[in-house]
């Protein structure tokens, strides 16, 4: 019966997709696989064998037709492994790909999957359907690449799994570029887009819908019913910078980041979950740039971001803006969405530097306001109270509100006039899903211009007879079940399930490395006291644990070559040291990444433990990036270098960490590059870079300073220096703080140490 029932389905699956299978084609290998393209005709069946493909460059150049499509997939979906230096690329009509899984390797040119084969050859009417892409990265984090991108008309990606990309470079392009490819129709359909970690530095979109110069081009392209699970890669998680978009019933669950109107014109974002977990500050809503957008029954939970993450975050303009600049956003329409527990939800005037007129050319002042904006029928909720609900970084006076309604949890606010303040309590639908009931509050819709277009709310319940304001009309729906990850992406896949990992017992007489290098992701390495001397870097490419196993400290000597590393890490190596005394020569490393072929993060987190004698601390090559570098406890001595992480220095937004904190250490004589940690580039759209100095003391450090600065952070967004020592360290300045950003310091003691400044400009490169 089940055999029965599976083949129903299959035929089921066949006629749905107007497929008439006329004939099937097993292929072993890439010369068979070359052959059954060149010579499928309409409904040919191309099956690739299960296994690993290595190496396999895939050109599927073919023409079905609307009734005989041309199918090429894997014998069991998820079976078929493409791997090592592989792509796929689509040339002609009506082709499917199906259940394949790239893994274990990168693309040798631009694109994973490519809705071409070349200029003069692009794929009309295809799909790409359950396949998974995950980690599929070049091997340098500057060698930027995409790993699904559209050209032609009517493509689509639907229930697919896209996930761990580190390199530059969106995940997902739609490319404009000629008269075959605006208005194309594309669908991009119940998709996990998985976790994107944090990138440190712009190029990191998930999904990129055109670029500046083609942001006039009608586009025409619909994101609907997706998944966007972490997706940290920078700011913008969707942007979208082509006319005439529909950004539809997506999910974005705790993801850094905003859906962005950056360029073009009239796009629709409706109906879409926005998740955060009131603490993230990072998890962003919409921000709005440009003509006639639309912003409609939408649901934000929880979303706490500001300026450019905030719920809702209006941008000031350039007056006569170029086209890849920002254009003042006129003509946009913001209506029936609910928020609840989010943090000042409507915020106007984003990105406006006026200040910064000094330092920055004429054609970079963001100074015009939103006009012909309408701000109708939202509803806010707070458990807690919200003195400012909208913010204006600059005048909101060419914004309409109507019918706009709070319960501040019975506390006052600033704008009572533009939002009226009611008593009403929330349903519980599910834990991310809390809908206001409004039933007893008397506030009528305000039915501006178009707004009968409006035809369904969040749950597709009509708003033609019975409407109310917010996002729905009725706060009892069905529970949508929207982190039920099942829903979407490829149905074969499944998340590996985190393993809980096991303490490996290690004494002195052991050999430290072997013990390492076999141990599996998750590991605790527990070290018994004693002197462990090593002469060759210990290998760190996975999350590991190493620590003493008692609070008597045991040792490592390490002895190796002038600039290795005791530590090397490694793509995916998580290290974190607890409670070990780690010496050196006086001119090898502490800690380092690769000096090339890092296509993963790294991270480190060190405490409790003493670090002396080497030429650098920490040595982070360029092009390679840690989302955390912590120390905490821990002393720092008689070492030439200290945290060394300003190798990006190409001045296009990059830096090497996200997160870099030091907490109640101790530093002596660290003779320069105390700590080092740069971004260059003025880029508004990164807004990273996070510095924490706290409860730590500083002493006889930087006499080589070439710089005469102690911390060096020139162009670290968030910096916090607090509750400091600095004493007898020969340099002029401990800190230059950037005034015009979050740079602050307080409570810091001075003793012979030079002053902390601050620079309420910095002068920085254009990167446009």
């Amino acid at each position: 019966m089940k055999n029965l029932f599976l083949t129903f389905n299959l035929l089921f699956l066949l006629i749905s997709c107007n497929k008439e299978i006329t004939n099937s084609v097993f292929v072993k290998n890439s010369s068979e696989l070359n052959d059954a393209i060149k010579n499928a005709k309409p409904g040919d069946d191309i099956v690739l064998k299960d296994g690993v493909w290595k190496d396999v460059e895939i050109e599927f150049s073919a023409k079905g037709t609307k009734d005989n499509l041309i199918t090429l997939r894997a014998e069991t979906p998820g079976k078929v492994f493409i791997e090592g230096v592989s792509n796929l690329s689509f040339g002609g009509e009506y082709l499917v790909v199906s259940g394949l899984h790239f893994r274990n390797g990168y693309s040798p040119t631009v694109n994973v999957i490519a809705f071409r084969t070349d200029k003069n050859n692009v794929a009309n009417n295809c799909r790409v359907t359950n396949c998974v892409i995950v980690d599929f990265n070049k091997l340098e984090r500057d060698n930027d690449d995409l790993w699904v991108q559209f050209y032609g008309r009517h493509n689509q990606l639907d229930h697919c799994y896209l996930a761990g990309k580190t390199n530059g470079g969106p995940t997902v392009r739609v490319d404009l570029k000629g008269i075959e490819s605006i208005k194309n129709y594309h669908k991009i359909t119940n998709n996990h887009f998985g976790p994107r970690p944090r990138k440190g530095g712009a190029r990191g979109e998930t999904i990129q819908l055109g670029s500046s110069f083609t942001s006039m081009s009608p586009s025409n392209t619909t994101i609907a019913n997706n998944f966007f699970e972490e997706c940290n890669g920078e700011v913008e998680i969707i942007s979208s910078k082509t006319n005439f978009n529909e950004i539809k019933n997506n999910v974005f669950y705790k993801s850094e980041g905003s859906v962005v109107t950056r360029h073009g014109n009239y796009t629709m974002i409706d109906g879409n979950y926005f998740i955060g977990d009131g603490e993230n500050e990072n998890y962003g809503g919409i921000r709005i740039v440009n003509t006639g957008h639309w912003i409609v029954n939408n649901y934000f939970y929880k979303i706490i971001g500001e300026n450019f993450r905030s719920p809702l975050a209006v941008m000031n303009g350039i007056p006569k803006s170029p086209l890849n600049r920002y254009n003042q956003v006129t003509d946009v329409v913001v209506a029936y969405n609910t928020y609840v527990d989010c943090k000042s939800p409507f915020q106007f005037g984003v990105g406006t530097n006026i200040a910064q007129s000094a330092v920055l050319p004429k054609s970079e002042i963001r100074s015009a306001r939103p006009i012909r904006t309408t701000v109708a029928n939202n509803v806010i909720y707070n458990s807690v109270e919200d003195k400012n609900v909208i913010v204006e970084h600059d005048k909101a006076d060419g914004v309409l509100f109507k019918s706009n309604v709070i319960n501040n949890n019975g506390a006052d606010f600033k704008d009572s006039k533009r939002i009226k303040s009611a008593n009403f309590d929330l349903n519980k639908i599910s834990d991310n899903i809390m809908l206001p009931n409004i039933s007893s509050v008397d506030v009528k819709p305000y039915n501006g211009f178009d707004f009968d277009l409006i035809k369904t709310d969040l749950a597709g319940n009509s708003r033609e007879k019975n409407n109310a304001i917010g996002a729905t009309v009725k706060a009892d729906i069905t529970n949508p079940n929207i982190l039920d990850r099942s829903k979407y992406g490829a149905t074969w896949f499944k998340v590996d399930a985190i393993v809980e990992g096991k303490t490996i017992k290690v004494s002195a007489s052991d050999n430290l490395s072997e013990k390492i290098n076999s141990a599996n992701k998750g590991d605790i390495i527990s070290l018994d006291a004693g002197k462990y001397i090593i002469s060759k870097s210990l290998i760190i490419d996975k999350n590991i644990t190493v620590q003493s196993a008692s609070e008597n400290k045991a040792e490592i000597v390490f002895e190796g070559a002038e600039n290795t590393p005791a530590f090397s890490l490694n793509p995916y190596g998580i290290l974190t040291l607890k409670n070990v005394k780690l010496s050196g020569n006086g001119k090898n490393q502490a800690f380092a990444s690769l000096k090339e072929k890092m296509s993963n993060h790294f991270g480190l987190s060190v405490s409790d433990s003493e670090i002396s004698n080497f030429n650098y601390v920490l040595k982070a090559y360029k092009q390679t990036f840690a989302e955390t570098v912590t120390f905490k406890n821990t002393s720092i001595s008689n070492c030439e270098n200290g945290i060394e992480l300003s190798e990006e220095t190409n001045d296009r937004g990059d830096y090497n960490t996200e997160f870099l904190t030091i907490d109640n250490c101790t530093f002596n004589n660290v003779k320069q590059n105390v700590i080092d940690y740069y971004r260059g580039g003025y880029d508004e759209s990164t807004i990273g870079g996070n510095l924490l100095v706290t409860n730590s003391t500083f002493t006889n450090c930087g006499a080589k300073e070439k710089n005469k600065m102690l911390l060096n952070h020139r162009g670290i967004v968030n910096v916090d220096i607090n509750n400091n020592t600095f004493k007898n360290n020969k340099v002029q300045f401990v800190s230059i703080l950037w005034g015009a950003k979050n740079n602050v310091e307080s409570n810091n003691t001075l003793i012979n140490s030079g002053k902390i400044n601050t620079e309420e400009n910095l002068v920085m490169k254009l990167m446009y």
